[in-house]
């Protein structure tokens, strides 16, 4: 895959990476970083669920960033590589997820692919792990996911290289104007 950026950096003289090129639109970036950090200050669902389905996301789009970093908060509580290893096909069957995190991955893999995986059984599952309003949040935020790995990926700004990067976990910025 290409790393090359396809958009330039509105920052003279800072390479092309997510907030130089959204600083070609600067209102803009200051409302959805703020959207984001919104999401995650947001403890309606837990940081180590809404991580789960980052990193579902991750795999599926293949987004290197997106595979590599992990937020401090749900490292906190308690997402570790072992579980992180299991958030590929045949999660199904893992020892280590539990069956909370196994109907958010489905949900994820729904969202993603086809709503027809959330049916019978996988409904049920969700529904009896989280309610409605945990439902509505982690949908906004696979759907975030989704569209941050296809920009990274699209506008070519994924890095060359990267090692597992643990990073703090989005806040909000100041309310946007």
């Amino acid at each position: 895959m290409s790393t090359t950026p396809r958009v330039s950096s509105a920052i003279a003289g800072e390479p092309a990476h997510f907030g130089s090129v959204l600083a070609h639109h600067p209102v803009l970036a200051e409302r959805f970083m703020h959207l984001y950090g919104q999401f995650w200050d947001s403890d309606v669902l837990s940081a180590r669920l809404k991580e789960v389905a980052r990193m579902r996301n991750a795999r599926v789009t293949e987004c290197g960033f997106c595979r590599n970093v992990r937020f401090d908060k749900a490292v906190g509580q308690g997402l570790n590589e072992t579980i992180v290893a299991d958030i590929t096909d045949g999660y199904e069957t893992s020892d280590k997820l539990s069956d909370a995190e196994k109907a958010v991955l489905k949900f994820t893999d729904a969202l993603i692919h086809d709503p027809e995986l959330l049916t019978g059984d996988a409904r049920a599952a969700l529904t009896r792990h989280l309610s409605p309003a945990q439902i509505a949040e982690l949908g906004l935020g696979i759907t975030l996911f989704l569209a941050l790995a296809k920009a990274l990926i699209t506008m070519g700004l994924e890095p060359e290289q990267m090692g597992r990067t643990e990073l703090p976990t989005p806040a909000p910025a100041a309310a946007p104007s």
